[in-house]
């Protein structure tokens, strides 16, 4: 049976949702522009509305013995009296970090944010691989160069000496062998670490007088 034969004899009924909701909660809040954005970034980072702080909501909306929005919100508030406020102290000291770093953001600190992201984020792929065939030609003693298109094409990330080698980062080990290419030059791998709030880079490669640390 068609859509058509299905909806013979109904009426079409529209209703503005936003303003049925209004009307089944009460008074919709309305926030000023861009507040929203900035309450959902400061919770991000304070994690006031996670699980251990208002409970597993998907969990509770099915536990509610009510079937209703006033029942919910009366069996939510008298089974978890301080949710709320719990995380209310959670996302506002973050709210007031934020206004302390915003008074910090002039044009010019924009232009390098930005900078920084079209530029050296994109290339930070390069990047690695310009440090470490810097750091290990070095410890070597040697020149070293990056790999022509030519030469990426045939697995080659660059030439310490005279020598190909390809750079991988450490979890390219974990992957299955049939992923990871036939690569018969030297390989060498490296991987990120943070350290209180410092990212490390960690270099490994085979060598008669290996790396430390």
């Amino acid at each position: 049976m068609g859509k058509k034969t299905e909806l013979k004899g109904y009426s079409e009924i529209k209703l503005d949702f936003k303003e049925e909701i209004q009307n089944l909660v009460g008074n919709v809040r309305k926030f000023p522009k861009y507040t929203t954005q900035l309450i959902n970034l400061a919770n991000q980072n304070a994690q006031g509305t996670r699980p251990k702080v208002v409970g597993q909501m998907s969990d509770l909306i099915n536990q509610c013995p009510e079937k209703s929005y006033s029942g919910w919100r009366k069996w939510y508030l008298e089974t978890h009296p301080d949710a709320i406020e719990n995380a209310t102290d959670k996302i506002f000291p973050m709210i007031q970090n934020l206004k302390e770093a915003a008074n910090k953001i002039d044009r010019e600190m924009v232009k390098d944010w930005v900078e920084d992201l079209v530029l050296n984020k994109t290339a930070e792929g390069l990047i690695i691989q310009e440090i470490i065939l810097a750091y290990i030609a070095d410890m070597r003693k040697q020149t070293w160069r990056c790999a022509t298109p030519e030469e990426e094409s045939r697995n080659i990330d660059g030439y310490i000496g005279e020598s190909p080698v390809q750079i991988k980062p450490k979890t390219y080990l974990t992957q299955d062998p049939i992923v990871r290419e036939e690569i018969e030059i030297e390989i060498i791998f490296y991987a990120f670490e943070e350290i209180q709030g410092q990212r490390y880079l960690k270099i490994y490669v085979k060598d008669e007088n290996p790396l430390s640390g």
